[in-house]
Order: structure tokens, then sequence, then C-alpha cells
């Protein structure tokens, strides 16, 4: 039951309408009996300025921050923690009294889901396709961790760009290489984990993958953060390698149970989120 009590977090983008988020959080704060309520907001560009305002002035909790204002909402915040700021996006917002405070929890989120099918990413070669806010989180991360790191990009420039931050803020190994199906089969055949950070493959075009099961093997592990539809072209492609697969939906989850826990200080029920967003993507 809402009340003059209920605490309010929410979502800022544009568009919002078709987001998982409030659904899946709402979900949790029921399991937990915390008096919360997740509501979207579309805020345009124009508005975010204001947006950010108003969440101070309606003592709104806090955020999660998506599509178009990832990198433009860290110019107006008080503070942001150091992983955002070297991954230059934050996707969410904690106001504590008149501060507002960014975290990127997209990057824990992959992590996450990654170690529910491997215990150790120290070490390992992984593959990421594309360079954009995805990418620059996860391999941000993963680097942290120790993994090998190569970048494949549509725009070259773009993964060397990336390539070049990573080396200069965290060091490891990282290179870059052509998106082409040839050279990412020579790169894989030497790798552990791949992961397609790009949006190929997402509802409605979900016939799109940027590779096929010629260019996998049966010992490699393959996440798709895309989570709509569940099972990507990419993944279904995986499985007839006998490769492991992992469906977006585990980056959506444990990214938004990383904010609950931000802005709740509880741990969040991860199985309830997980049942909540596959109800939802399942009836679209």
């Amino acid at each position: 039951m809402i009340s003059g009590k209920t605490k309010v977090v929410g979502l800022i983008g544009d568009p919002v309408k078709h987001s998982v988020s409030p659904s899946m959080q709402n979900a949790a704060f029921r399991k937990l009996g915390l008096d919360y309520v997740y509501v979207p907001f579309n805020v345009e560009k124009d508005s975010l300025q204001s947006a950010l305002s108003g969440l101070k002035a309606l003592k709104v909790r806090g955020v999660n921050v998506t599509i178009p204002h990832k990198s433009s909402v860290m110019d107006h915040l008080d503070e942001i923690e150091e992983p955002a700021k070297k991954i230059g996006a934050v996707n969410t917002i904690k106001r504590e009294g008149q501060l507002l405070k960014g975290f990127n929890t997209d990057g824990i989120g992959a992590q996450s889901a990654l170690k529910e099918k491997i215990d150790e990413l120290k070490d390992k070669n992984i593959v990421i396709l594309g360079a954009g806010g995805a990418a620059r989180a996860i391999s941000f991360t993963l680097a942290e961790k120790g993994a090998n790191l190569t970048i494949s990009n549509r725009t070259t420039s773009k993964a060397e760009e990336l390539v070049r931050e990573i080396k200069k803020k965290v060091g490891g190994k990282v290179k870059e290489i052509p998106q082409d199906r040839k050279r990412l089969k020579e790169e894989l055949e030497d790798s552990n984990i791949l992961i397609n950070s790009t949006s190929v493959g997402m509802h409605p075009d979900k016939d799109e993958t940027i590779l096929t099961a010629k260019e996998m093997h049966s010992d490699l592990t393959v996440m798709d953060i895309v989570y709509n539809p569940p099972k990507t072209h990419l993944l279904k492609e995986a499985e007839k390698a006998g490769a492991k697969t992992i469906s977006g939906l585990g980056m959506l989850v444990h990214q938004g149970a990383t904010s609950f826990k931000i802005w709740t200080g509880r741990k969040a029920p991860v199985q309830t989120m997980k049942k909540s967003a596959k109800k939802v993507l399942e009836g679209k």
C-alpha cells in the first residue's frame, strides 16, 4: 500500500515505456516487505537538469539512468564513484540529503552473471563484441579482475580508443581486432568467453547475429547482453557449437540487484527479480 511514508525510486530515460525494471524492482520490494515503489519517468534530453533538481525537491531515494542520459548525467551529479568515472557512464543515482551520487552497476552485473557459470575470471581470454556504453562498463570491470581482453567493434577507431583508455586507467592485456568472422574465429580458438555487448539480435531484429556456430567451439562460454528475446540468435548458434550460454537476463537482473542494494542497503532477492523479468519478457 502506497502511503506518505513510501520511498520512491525509479528510472529516467527516453524512452522508458518498454523497461522491465519497474516490474522487477517492485517484485523485489514486495518480496522483502519494503515500503518502496519504483516508477519510470520519461525524461527528454533538454529536461535532464530540471528532472535531477526534481529528484532532490521530491526527495526521491534514487533512480536508474538509461539511454540517452548515461554520460550526460555525470555533469549534474555531486559525487561519482571511481568505477563510474573510469567507465564514463552512470546508470544508478542515490540521493543522500541534497547530494546526488552516481554509480555504474552494468559491469558488476555482467561479472555476476558470468560468475554463475565461471568461478574465476582472472587470466581468462575474453572476446567482447562492441565498444559502446555496455562494452565500456564490462571491459573495465573484467580488466580489473585480471582478464585478458580482445575488443572487436564495427567501427575500428572506437575499439582502439577503448583499448587505449583501459591500458591507461587499468592496465593489463587488452587488444583490438577487426570485426570480421574469419579473424574472430581465429581469436575465439584460444578464448574462454565471448560477450556480445551490442544490440545485434535484439527484438524486433531477432534473426540477426554477428557470429554463427562455425566460428565458435564447445569449450566456449557465450554471453549475450540482449535480453529480448531471452534466447538470441547468437545463443542458439552457440548451443549448436556445444558452447555454454548465458542470456542477457542475468546481467539485467544482477545490475538491478546491485542498484537495489545501493538504495535500500539490503541484499536483493535475485531469483524473485529474475522470475518477474522473465514473466514480463515472455508476455512481450
